[in-house]
């Protein structure tokens, strides 16, 4: 399990929180934002290792963070003490993994009998704010790690503000989140916040091809996913590859085959990907993912595909000196770049990011695809 100074490409998250830990006050509440596969929970994780370790290993800074002086000790866990063992086997009593799927270990049977789309207040109550009030076993504290926390809704975070300003001594809660303003006010009030960016491509795409993706493929998630190892990684091994491949096929020749074949085929795909989604989650320890949660999802990929292209096709037909995502299939944005103008281009965008926010609102998805399938044979601007 890596320690903190084992986390590689986020130097400036990993130096800011080294100058906390050194601090003599340090926060009881953490709020870790960034694109999601980055290394917030392996940092969340490592620190909650560090604040529970019974002897913390510390060593001189000697420049590995410049921002620190020299001589500032760098902390982390010792990875040899019945806390750090602990940790390693997943059993450390006073650690505790937060998220929305621990709905289905409630005491409440009609809790555990929904199927989640949000973390709630059942789940939160039972699983952070009445265990933070009970001794810690060990000695050193609590930490309370809580994931998806963008997922948190209003009533769950105003549920658990009391414990965010003022929790039991030697509680620490580390929220895990994509966007830090997506938050309410009042519960990035009670945080420190630390921002995570993206992984360098060239590393992200030297992590996949040494999973066994190809190469080319490889390049494509590193750029797809803005420098995310674990979403690239998720991607690729989801066979997204030949949905983007069927997608730019479908886009290419969207002037002889029409419209209504890409709507088809988008309506197949999201199908295709949402039931695989709530299987594998199934086949992975039991969760029940809500299909309505995971056909969101889905749709989000295929719309952030399809904005990938025309986005490609803007740098095109704009001139612009910047890299292609699909550099792999550069012939589709050209093709865009040739049948649409910049101005049309960037109205497709607009709307295809006005389609995703209105399959959150649940309009009926094929209304959807039918006017995406539109938009992008035509750029037409349209209002469902």
């Amino acid at each position: 399990m890596p320690e903190l100074l084992d986390i590689i490409g986020q130097d400036a998250a990993i130096g800011q929180l080294q100058r906390v830990l050194a601090g003599e006050r340090q926060p009881h509440a953490y709020l870790f934002a960034g694109p999601g596969g980055v290394g917030r929970r392996t940092t969340a994780v490592a620190l909650a290792r560090t604040l529970l370790c019974e002897q913390p290993a510390t060593r001189p800074n000697d420049g590995r963070f410049p921002k620190l002086p020299k001589e500032a000790p760098l902390r982390q866990a010792c990875g040899a003490c019945a806390g750090c063992r602990m940790m390693d086997a997943g059993s450390h009593p006073d650690f505790q993994l937060v998220y929305k799927e621990l709905a289905r270990y409630h005491e409440d049977a009609d809790v555990r009998k929904r199927v989640m789309q949000d973390l709630g207040i059942p789940v939160i109550r039972s699983f952070l704010i009445d265990p933070a009030n009970r001794r810690a076993v060990q000695g050193r504290g609590k930490v309370f790690v809580v994931l998806e926390a963008d997922l948190t809704n209003a009533a769950a975070q105003n549920a658990m503000l009391k414990t965010l300003e003022e929790p039991p001594e030697g509680v620490r809660i580390i929220l895990i989140c994509r966007d830090a303003e997506g938050m309410l006010p009042t519960t990035l009030s009670r945080c420190w916040v630390l921002r995570f960016g993206p992984l360098p491509r060239p590393f992200v795409t030297a992590k996949l091809v040494e999973a066994g993706v190809d190469s080319a493929e490889a390049a494509f998630w590193a750029a797809f996913t803005d420098g995310s190892v674990g979403r690239a990684l998720k991607l690729a091994g989801q066979g997204m590859y030949e949905v983007k491949r069927g997608l730019l096929d479908r886009l290419a020749g969207l002037a002889d085959a029409g419209e209504a074949e890409l709507a088809d085929y988008l309506i197949k795909a999201t199908e295709k990907l949402a039931g695989e989604a709530v299987a594998e989650a199934k086949a992975a320890d039991g969760a029940s993912l809500a299909k309505t949660l995971a056909s969101r999802q889905a749709a989000g990929v295929i719309l952030e595909l399809i904005a990938s292209a025309y986005r490609d096709a803007l740098t095109v037909a704009g001139e612009v000196d910047r890299p292609l995502v699909h550099a792999d299939r550069p012939d589709v944005p050209a093709a865009l770049a040739g049948r649409f103008g910049p101005t049309q281009l960037a109205e497709v965008l607009d709307q295809l990011a006005e389609f995703e926010r209105l399959l959150w609102r649940n309009v009926n998805p094929k209304t959807v695809w039918d006017n995406v399938a539109v938009t992008c044979a035509s750029a037409a601007a349209l209002r469902l």
